[in-house]
């Protein structure tokens, strides 16, 4: 009994090992959605555009300026943008393969697994709820400066104020009615709302380049000599300090992404929206930085009101005005991008079955997610409305570097995994054993394309194999699926950088040559890991956009992030703990049992391209599956009518 009761229990354990790494396959007719794909390129850069410049620009520039980097804060914003911009190719990269809404969450469903999926699908959801309701009460707080405090002063004569830890000083109705009319505009449909967003971010960023006009025409360089404090004040420390803070001016470039079942064209626009969007933003951020810079000395830079203050302080009162009108502006597109994305997570999520099934209604007039986008309003209304966001407001950056993290990771993976069957971008069969091979042959399926080259037919089969010249890797990478050993690489690559990151942010400043050793054993493993993934053949799928010099650039990403990761404090780790302890119960008890891709054979025999309205994808290896199951039918036809006991063998019974 107690050996059946350990392989029942092992039986168990399996399938649900397999359950949180299956994953959602790449085939059928992906342009095929229920939303409106109204969006043009235009549409969707200046969606990012609006997204990432927000209250940033005009409230972090003068806090890192006056008190991390000094007039070197534009190579503060250059490093962040840096950092920025290989996750942002990395998500353009999954965009042009994957055009669905969900983001990070849907490339992490294909490339990695369903459990790992579901907890960055959970960590956005709390981004973008967080992100929206901060800048609700950005802008809400903003105003009530402007008013002398008339709102704040107004609210606690009627309420009181709340004498909690966790709560705000007094409940910001502002806020809450903030997010509620921004709901109100999205609810009336993608391309009208687009329309507004534009009009908002243009006129943005018009008030943005009369500020660093009028920064450069009454530029002082003396502002940046030796008696001021010279150009790096705080030292290079302090350019890096500012950096970690000007990252998050940069976060929100996955609202381009998370458009991608909405555009006309995403394997066209997804990536040139990403790299113009990234472009405009970085360079505004740096432009601006050194107007505000060269106008005042970094001393005497108001933290709270940086750029009003300076054109103060020039005696160009007039755009101060303006500065008002650009921030409101700014503030709004903000908060309409965070809104707007994340309706889109709950849909795909709901759609592929992990979250509740009425998530993933559309409605038909308007074509988005209503519902998704009423519980977006209210829930970031109601945070708007009570919670103290300069505690909760940290929650965002740990969700957003690990869903960059896992995407970059996941561009590897991905580049180096052989072609599906499905996928006839080449026309290659991927022949992954020999009941799969004998299966081919006797199907017929075709080994060439016309289009295709032999020596992109020979790239396609030893796709995730060692290449030749490192066939001296294949007692330590050999013998195993094709880009499984990568896979593993990815994985370890990524344990060790966290490992080594730790070991350096914990180690005490006088510790011993000793205490050095990990470094170099930590840092051999990801040098190696490295070498081994650069010893196998990459795909040669054609892409409209592809990530450059991988898998180095990827892993840039995920070291850079993985840092910035470590840097927070333990106060932010425990609070991510307590959201993620919800999400695996939330996942544990609804998500593993209602997924899409556990409807047993008869899902795993239908094809996606039969229209549906969430008919991208159903299991990984189904064609495989599908064929023996399909074999097995055909060699029981003629058995079906045979009896279970013949005649002969029933008289010799008798006898």
């Amino acid at each position: 009994m107690p050996g059946a009761r350990h392989k029942i229990l092992g039986h168990v354990l399996s399938g649900f090992c397999h359950k949180m790494n299956r994953r959602k396959p790449i085939y059928g007719d992906v342009l095929d959605t229920p939303l409106n794909r109204c969006l043009t390129t235009f549409d969707i850069t200046l969606l990012g555009v609006g997204h990432m410049v927000g209250a940033g620009i005009y409230v972090l520039t003068g806090t890192v300026a006056r008190h991390m980097a000094g007039p070197a804060t534009a190579l503060s914003f250059l490093l962040a943008g840096i950092t920025s911009t290989l996750a942002a190719l990395c998500y353009a990269e999954f965009g042009t393969r994957i055009p669905r809404a969900g983001s990070a969450y849907a490339y992490t469903y294909v490339s990695i697994g369903e459990f790992w999926a579901f907890i960055i699908g959970w960590n956005i959801v709390l981004e973008y709820m967080i992100g929206a309701a901060s800048v609700a009460r950005a802008w809400s707080g903003y105003l009530d400066a402007i008013l002398d405090g008339a709102i704040s002063n107004a609210t606690i004569s009627v309420t009181g104020e709340l004498h909690e830890t966790l709560l705000s000083r007094y409940p910001d109705v502002l806020a809450f009615l903030i997010c509620i009319v921004a709901s109100l505009i999205l609810a009336v449909g993608v391309k009208t709302s687009a329309y507004i967003n534009n009009g908002l971010t243009i006129l943005n960023l018009t008030v943005i380049s009369l500020v660093i006009f009028l920064g450069f025409y009454y530029a002082d360089i003396t502002n940046w000599s030796e008696k001021n404090g010279g150009f790096m004040p705080y030292g290079f420390s302090g350019v890096l300090a500012g950096a970690a803070t000007c990252f998050y001016a940069f976060v929100g470039f996955d609202s381009i992404s998370a458009s991608s079942e909405e555009a006309k064209d995403p394997s066209r626009s997804i990536p040139i929206a990403t790299i113009l969007s990234m472009v405009m933003v970085g360079l505004g951020y740096i432009l601006v930085a050194i107007a505000l810079t060269l106008m005042v000395p970094y001393s005497t830079i108001n933290p709270e009101a940086a750029l009003p203050a300076a054109l103060g302080a020039v005696h160009a009162d007039w755009a101060k005005y303006a500065v008002a009108v650009g921030a409101v502006c700014g503030m709004t597109t903000t908060l309409l991008g965070s809104l707007f994305s994340l309706p889109r997570c709950l849909y795909a999520m709901s759609a592929d079955g992990l979250l509740f099934g009425f998530l993933s209604d559309v409605n038909n007039k308007s074509q988005i997610p209503i519902s998704n986008l009423i519980i977006a309003g209210f829930s970031s209304a109601f945070i708007a409305l009570l919670f103290d966001l300069e505690k909760l407001v940290e929650f965002m950056s740990i969700g957003t570097l690990l869903a960059y993290t896992i995407v970059s990771a996941a561009v590897i993976i991905l580049r180096y995994r052989p072609i599906p069957p499905e996928d006839k971008s080449f026309g290659v069969p991927q022949l992954d054993s020999p009941i799969d091979r004998e299966d081919s042959s006797a199907t017929g399926t075709p080994a060439t394309d016309g289009g295709s080259s032999s020596s992109e037919m020979f790239e396609a089969l030893t796709v995730g194999r060692v290449r030749a010249q490192y066939a001296w890797l294949e007692p330590l990478a050999g013998g195993r699926a094709p880009g499984a050993a990568v896979t593993s690489c990815v994985y370890v690559f990524t344990v060790a950088t966290a490992a080594l990151c730790a070991h350096n942010h914990f180690l005490a400043p006088n510790a011993g040559p000793w205490a050095l050793l990990p470094d170099f054993v930590l840092t051999f493993i990801i040098i190696a890991c490295l070498f081994i993934i650069w010893a196998h053949q990459q795909s040669p799928l054609r892409l409209p956009f592809r990530v450059p010099w991988v898998p180095l650039l990827p892993a840039a990403s995920v070291m850079l992030n993985v840092e910035l990761m470590v840097n927070l404090n333990a106060l932010t780790w425990a609070r991510f703990t307590i959201w993620m302890t919800f999400g695996l119960l939330l996942y544990f008890l609804y998500g593993i049992h209602h997924s899409k891709l556990g409807e047993g054979v008869t899902g795993l025999l239908s094809r996606s391209g039969s229209g549906g309205a969430h008919s991208w994808g159903a299991v990984d290896k189904t064609s495989s599956l599908a064929r023996r199951v399909g074999r097995l039918g055909r060699g029981c036809k003629s058995d079906d009518r045979k009896p279970i006991i013949s005649d002969d063998e029933l008289n010799r019974r008798e006898q």
